[in-house]
């Protein structure tokens, strides 16, 4: 089992605060070229995206940010709330304006793409060019016709729920590769040693659990309303380029019929490739990318 091979500039860790959480980030190349910011899924973390930036790194000059979000990666939990839609933008909008990073080209996947698209559509000067891999898109929950009472105690009772549940524990680093490997088994060897050696943690007993909190993955209380999402997408005024994957997520972004909702917009489908599309597919994803970004 070879590490995986890093980009040419070896990243560096930075810390930025937003709401009283210490959030952290990872940084490659010269800050004179065009930033590019790039946001990870749920239950993922920032070095998620290292093949893909070496990949980019190697054709052209590109300074990259990738941030671990509230509640994943090196970036701290939050106490006392959940993880919501508003926080996260929040969240991406001190990271590019306290650094004066902005206007950036911002990539998201899965969740991220979709705090992407709504952080583009909130904050249109900020965005020069948007890119959504596997983003979600419309989805549905089974109460959702229920009222919203109904859907509140459904909250509830899931977050009462996570709340009594103990993260899963492996004796070794070498134990959790294998579940990460199990879970996942599209991914290489090297792919998924590299995102067990950066979303694991080890614990002071010694055993080793992943750098995530169990609430990220209460939806219910994530919230936007359709009508919102349709709303937010319409705002988003730079050029979007929509990548997704032939088995990937049931609901993405730019499906059912939902392209109608950007000014401009491209999708391409790409066969052979599941929800992880930019590990499954590197090649094309990269080379899609570097098109759309140096397009005038």
């Amino acid at each position: 089992m070879s590490k995986l091979s890093k980009p040419s500039l070896s990243p560096t860790s930075h810390r930025f605060f937003s709401q009283r959480l210490r959030l952290h980030f990872v940084e490659w190349g010269d800050r004179d070229a065009p930033t590019v910011v790039l946001v990870h899924g749920v239950r993922d973390h920032s070095r998620t995206w290292d093949d893909l930036i070496a990949r980019m790194s190697a054709s052209g000059d590109y300074h990259f940010l990738a941030p671990d979000l509230r509640g994943h990666g090196d970036s701290d939990w939050v106490q006392g709330s959940g993880y919501r839609y508003f926080d996260y933008l929040y969240d991406l909008q001190q990271l590019i304006e306290q650094n004066n990073f902005g206007p950036v080209w911002l990539v998201g996947h899965s969740l991220g793409g979709a705090i992407a698209a709504f952080f583009a559509g909130v904050f249109p000067e900020l965005v020069s060019k948007l890119v959504l891999l596997e983003g979600i898109g419309l989805w549905s929950r089974e109460d959702a016709d229920a009222g919203i009472a109904a859907q509140i105690r459904e909250w509830s009772r899931q977050t009462r729920e996570l709340a009594g549940r103990e993260p899963r524990r492996y004796a070794d680093l070498e134990t959790a590769y294998v579940r990460m490997r199990q879970a996942n088994p599209q991914l290489s060897a090297e792919q998924a040693f590299h995102l067990t050696q950066h979303g694991a943690v080890q614990l002071e007993e010694g055993q080793f659990t992943w750098k995530y909190d169990q609430y990220t993955y209460n939806f219910l209380g994530v919230g936007l309303a359709i009508d919102e999402i349709i709303e937010l997408w319409r705002s988003i005024k730079a050029p979007t380029l929509l990548i997704n994957a032939s088995n990937g997520l049931q609901n993405r972004t730019g499906q059912d019929d939902t392209l109608q909702y950007f000014r401009q917009v491209e999708l391409h489908d790409i066969a052979e490739a599941g929800h992880w599309i930019h590990h499954d597919q590197l090649e094309q994803v990269a080379t899609l990318m570097e098109n759309f970004l140096r397009r005038e």
